[in-house]
């Protein structure tokens, strides 16, 4: 009595109350877990607004505040409705990268090191030109491939980055860069070619690619976005 048989293993009733007790409260908290919107596109988020019985056109505001204007809190997105800041508050985050090191030189060409929610580190690298100001981003924390000549390579590979994850290294360093008074659109042109093989996590690097485009977003020229690989 009071024993569970799972093979040849005899198990109490006590340890698999125990073990489905704390399963459950992992599931509990993964879902209650707020969602990150940063890295969703237009559709996407019009999806999240549905799911809240909420009408699409909130995506646009949405996305508005968040990569034109570069509000991340939803207190201050005043031209939603005050319930809805408050369910977006209760539910969602815009989360990004932490600066964890951030290195300048003469020339003006900044690069940080911008620590992820897992404790992985990515590289991000802006580069200031006469006419344009171009940032180097990553798609791999890490890289799996093993070029002699990069660096990275000799770090091993970690894990694919998010979308969220690899556009919020644009949201983040155009805040810094704004900060530093280098203007109203500090960045013109992104590549694809910080830590990582870009075409090795095709699916969210083309969704962060889609947000660099969208002119809801950050409504970059796509002669002026560029992804680099290594041939894969």
């Amino acid at each position: 009595m009071g024993q569970i048989l799972r093979g040849r293993r005899l198990l109490s009733s006590s340890t698999t109350l125990t073990f489905v007790r704390g399963l459950t409260e992992a599931v509990r908290i993964f879902v209650s877990a707020p969602k990150n919107l940063v890295g969703l596109d237009r559709f996407a988020l019009q999806d999240y607004f549905a799911s809240l019985g909420e009408k699409a056109f909130h995506a646009r505001q949405l996305l508005q505040w968040v990569y034109q204007r570069g509000v991340t809190d939803f207190s201050e997105m005043t031209d939603l409705r005050l319930s809805l800041r408050q369910t977006l508050s209760e539910n969602a985050v815009i989360a990004l990268p932490e600066v964890a090191r951030a290195q300048h030189s003469q020339d003006g060409t900044r690069k940080w090191l911008f620590r992820l929610s897992d404790g992985n580190s990515i590289e991000t690298v802006f580069i200031p030109e006469e006419d344009r100001g171009t940032l180097c981003i990553s798609s791999q924390a890490g890289c799996m491939l093993t070029c002699s000549f990069c660096a990275t390579a000799r770090q091993g590979f970690s894990r694919n980055l998010s979308a969220g994850e690899i556009i919020g290294q644009l949201l983040l360093a155009d805040r810094l860069l704004k900060q530093e008074g280098w203007g109203e659109r500090p960045i013109s042109n992104v590549v694809m070619m910080g830590m990582g093989e870009p075409l090795l996590n095709y699916d969210a690097v083309v969704s962060a690619m889609r947000l660099m485009l969208d002119d809801l977003s950050f409504g970059l020229s796509r002669r002026r976005v560029t992804l680099s690989t290594a041939g894969v």
